[in-house]
């Protein structure tokens, strides 16, 4: 009897380990990608106010339909799901871009937003007359929600500076905010306009875990922290510091526009060069 029991109580057990065996689903690949997902952040090296003997602030837009930006649009991993997927469970805090007063201009993280608001951007609903079979009409409530495929640039935020201490001219990111194609009930465009800002340091933990896709090698392992901080990304310039708080585009339109772009770039590049003495 007792040899039964035990007999029957390893069945079960054979019984219960090949079905979870049976349910666990296969590798995806030849091997366990798992780098990335357990990265952490490498901090920026320490800055001191007294530090820094130069230092210009910049804004710039990365166009996400040129070639160099397209890893971030790859349908497996958008930058926008990372973005928003954290926005939305509350892990990330999204800042509103509209100007709340005359000392508020969209992009210094004033006003935080809940998820609720974030998710509520782009979101509505229509009234449709939908015809049934025996002619009439009838009334439909239709819901849309923003379409993330509609995220069309990103903005960027930045300061460069130059650190005596290390002897090191470098930039770093301050902000991020995806733009989107603003539409009206009939889904055709009326404009773009920036969906939130993100505080970039506040989001790095989140980019680091979050994989890159890699056109170059699918071994090479690349997140997004690391395609920002490295930059990896094309980008023009669309205004800087200045005694006006001027745009570009508030002085030079078409091609002018592009060689001041050009120009500030060129400014930037050279900077490094005339803070030294040879």
């Amino acid at each position: 009897m007792k040899n039964k029991l035990i007999i029957t109580l390893m069945a079960l057990l054979f019984t219960v380990s090949v079905s979870f065996a049976q349910t666990e689903p296969p590798l995806d690949g030849v091997y366990q990608k798992s780098n990335v997902k357990t990265a952490s952040v490498t901090s920026y090296a320490p800055l001191r106010e007294a530090d820094v003997m130069w230092a210009k602030r910049v804004w710039r837009v990365i166009d996400l339909r040129e070639k160099q930006n397209l890893p971030m649009t790859y349908p497996r991993a958008k930058l926008i799901d990372v973005i928003m997927d954290a926005v939305l469970a509350g892990e990330l805090t999204a800042y509103n871009p509209n100007p709340s007063g005359p000392k508020d201009f969209g992009d210094e993280f004033k006003v935080p937003m809940t998820p609720e608001e974030v998710a509520a951007i782009g979101a509505g609903s229509d009234t449709l007359d939908v015809e049934q079979l025996d002619g009439t009409f009838t009334k439909e409530i239709s819901t849309r929600t923003l379409n993330r495929d509609d995220i069309v640039a990103y903005r960027l935020k930045e300061e460069w500076f130059f650190d005596k201490q290390r002897s090191i001219y470098e930039p770093r990111i301050i902000g991020v905010a995806p733009v989107y194609i603003m539409r009206n009930s009939s889904g055709e465009e009326v404009g773009k306009a920036a969906l939130f800002w993100i505080y970039f340091n506040d989001a790095r933990k989140i980019l680091a875990q979050a994989e890159v896709f890699n056109r170059q090698n699918d071994a090479g392992r690349l997140s997004y922290d690391d395609f920002f901080v490295q930059r990896l990304f094309s980008s023009y310039i669309t205004k800087w510091s200045n005694e006006k708080d001027y745009r570009i585009e508030d002085y030079a339109t078409g091609m002018d526009a592009l060689i001041e772009a050009n120009r500030i770039k060129l400014e930037l590049f050279n900077k490094e060069h005339d803070l030294w003495e040879y």
